[in-house]
C-alpha cells in the first residue's frame, strides 16, 4: 500500500510538472501568434471631425506615418477637390510627409501653412504645395466618412471622388 501511495504522488508530482510545461511553452507560443502592434496600427483607424478644434492642427498615426488633420477656419483657403466637407465645415486630412523626400512639415499656425525645414518646401492649410522643391501636394490616406467620423484605410465613395476630382491635375497624385 505505501509503494502505491507512493507511485501515485511521483505521477500526480510528474503531471504537474508536465502541465506547466505545456503552460510555458503555450504563453509565447500565443504571444507569436497575436498581430504585432506594427499590424494592429496598419489597420482602420476611427477620427471624430466633431471634436477638433478651429486652426489647431492635430496629428495621429496610421501605418506608421504622421496624419495631419486639421478643421479649417474661414482665413484658410478651401480647396473643392481636397477638402473633407462635413456640413458647412471644412477639414484638410492628409499624410503628413513632405512629397520631396518624406520629411515631417511643421504647422505654422500664424502663417497657415506647412514648412518643411529640410529643403524649404511650403504647403497651403488644403496641403498643396505653394513653394520649394515639393512636387506634388501632400498625398491623401484612403478614407471613407460616416458623418462625423472617418476611418482612415477604407476606401468609401468621398475618396474615390475625391481622387477622381484631383486625377486630372499635374500634381493631385495621392498615395
Amino acid at each position: 500500500m505505501a509503494d502505491n501511495s507512493r507511485r501515485s504522488f511521483i505521477g500526480y508530482a510528474f503531471g504537474g510538472f508536465a502541465a506547466v510545461g505545456v503552460a510555458a511553452a503555450l504563453v509565447p507560443m500565443k504571444k507569436a501568434w497575436d498581430p504585432v502592434p506594427s499590424a494592429l496600427s496598419s489597420g482602420f483607424t476611427q477620427v471624430n471631425l466633431a471634436v477638433l478644434e478651429a486652426g489647431k492642427l492635430n496629428i495621429l498615426k496610421w501605418r506608421g506615418k504622421p496624419i495631419f488633420v486639421l478643421k479649417k477656419t474661414p482665413e484658410m483657403p478651401s480647396d473643392e477637390k481636397r477638402d473633407v466637407v462635413v456640413g458647412d465645415e471644412r477639414f484638410m486630412v492628409a499624410i503628413g510627409l513632405c512629397t520631396h523626400l518624406g520629411c515631417i512639415p511643421t504647422y505654422r499656425e500664424s502663417k497657415l501653412d506647412f514648412k518643411c525645414a529640410c529643403h524649404g518646401g511650403e504647403f497651403n492649410a488644403s496641403g498643396v504645395n505653394t513653394f520649394g522643391p515639393p512636387p506634388r501636394p501632400l498625398d491623401i490616406p484612403p478614407f471613407s466618412q460616416n458623418g462625423n467620423i472617418i476611418v482612415l484605410g477604407e476606401e468609401g465613395p468621398e475618396y474615390h471622388k475625391m481622387v477622381a476630382a484631383i486625377k486630372g491635375e499635374a500634381h493631385g497624385t495621392l498615395s
